[in-house]
């Protein structure tokens, strides 16, 4: 089944037709009403009017985290805050968050987007969604929440963690979907076992996960603990949130909706577009965005775009899963961590220095990290519960700075390795 035939199965002389409209309506509302963008089209100098093929898309500039960051919180928003009906954030872990808004047509945009993508993983208006992701000020919860609803599929707004809880909904009330990032899911499975339950016997139709790096083996490893095909979901919130890219049956990469986001590969260094099939960094424009439309985002994600036929029928472009990034941040469990918050909990601790190592591991399809930390000679003179006492207290200050536990390991003094250019800082062991 498609949800929307008319633009998932469009021409390419169609879809280039109707992306050259949008793009032309969209530079000129963003020029209308974002005065950022008025600024930096100014400045080049470049008018709305010189968009006259999709390839000028190519003379605006690029809008970066940063851009939204300097813009905190309402200085990119399109509108009047009064038409703006939510507000979504990114985690802030760099500073300040970027801020999304929403108007009434924006979250219609997003219930349309996401209920093409569970379509494509076979949800219908009989099916029952357990929704996993979090809800609040991140985005995952609620993409996927609007999407099912516009379907007209029943979904349990759960949530994160609970996990007896989960476990014992999926039972009671019969839940047919799940939604979870791969590393909770797998979780999910041990503990569902450890229940003395069996997940294959729950009659899952179709899993959703996204929000973290994956690789096939741990898709391979959740479609044989829950019986069920697994589908990988896309977006990120200064676009729209999840919904920009889904798969399909062919579980080949994800779709993206072009008639609402119009996506380029470029080199990241020399900035330049590159052709489809080669790897690069992923940029976005929303084409229909109301509240905070963005031009040539920089997603940082490194990625391909392919537009060979793909058997399920659908002319949407295709991107390849996610492998890398083009700056230092990581997705551990599900959560973005940047080695500089790392640094900010460490600066707070008197006896170690500033010279520390994350090592990332997935030794049982879990996410794990480490973070060796030198200790100061003083410190490492000191009685063992003095060192003690130090790991402890640096634990702590890093799971309030990035929400999750990790293993700090204190080691010698001048025993990390130096560098006379830029700092190794992290070591990631996981296999992408």
């Amino acid at each position: 089944m498609i949800w929307n035939e008319q633009v998932e199965c469009m021409s390419d002389d169609e879809r280039k037709k109707l992306q050259l409209e949008k793009l032309q309506a969209i530079v000129k509302y963003a020029y209308e009403n974002v005065p950022y963008y008025r600024k930096r089209l100014d400045e080049i100098p470049l008018k709305p009017e010189d968009i006259k093929t999709l390839k000028d898309i190519e003379k605006i500039p690029f809008t970066t985290k940063d851009d939204l960051r300097d813009a905190y919180p309402f200085e990119m928003f399109a509108v009047p805050k009064k038409e703006i009906v939510e507000v979504h954030t990114s985690s802030g872990t760099t500073g300040k968050p970027t801020v999304s808004g929403y108007t009434r047509g924006d979250l219609e945009i997003w219930s349309e987007v996401m209920a093409r993508g569970l379509t494509m993983a076979g949800v219908d208006d009989e099916d029952i969604i357990q929704n996993t992701h979090g809800y609040g000020l991140f985005t995952g919860g609620f993409g996927v929440h609007y999407g099912a609803q516009k379907i007209g599929a029943t979904v349990i707004p759960i949530s994160t963690g609970q996990t007896k809880r989960q476990i014992e909904i999926m039972q009671d009330f019969g839940t047919t979907v799940m939604i979870f990032t791969p590393s909770y899911g797998l979780y999910l499975a041990e503990e569902i076992k450890a229940e003395g339950l069996n997940p294959e016997d729950m009659d899952f139709k179709a899993i959703g996960f996204g929000a973290e790096m994956w690789t096939e083996e741990m898709r391979k490893e959740i479609e044989k603990r829950f019986n069920a095909p697994a589908y990988n979901i896309y977006g990120l919130t200064e676009i729209m949130g999840p919904g920009v890219g889904l798969e399909c049956s062919a579980q080949d990469g994800l779709h993206i909706f072009e008639d609402h986001f119009y996506p380029e590969i470029i080199d990241p260094e020399t900035f330049e577009t590159v052709e489809d099939g080669e790897k690069g960094e992923l940029v976005l424009t929303t084409l229909t965005r109301e509240g905070t439309p963005l031009l040539r985002f920089r997603t940082k994600d490194v990625t391909k775009l392919t537009r060979s036929k793909c058997e399920c029928g659908r002319t949407l472009v295709r991107m390849e899963r996610v492998k890398g990034r083009t700056d230092d941040m990581m997705k551990i469990r599900g959560v973005s961590v940047f080695p500089s918050q790392i640094e900010k909990a460490l600066l707070r601790i008197d006896g170690v220095e500033p010279h520390y190592q994350i090592i990332v591991t997935r030794p049982h399809l879990m996410d794990e990290m480490e973070v060796r930390v030198e200790a100061s000679e003083d410190l490492f003179s000191d009685e063992i519960k003095e060192l003690v006492g130090i790991r402890e207290k640096i634990e702590q200050y890093i799971h309030n700075e990035i929400g999750l536990r990790v293993k700090v390991t204190l080691v010698e003094p001048k025993t990390i390795p130096r560098s006379e250019g830029k700092a190794v800082r992290v070591i990631d062991k996981r296999t992408l």
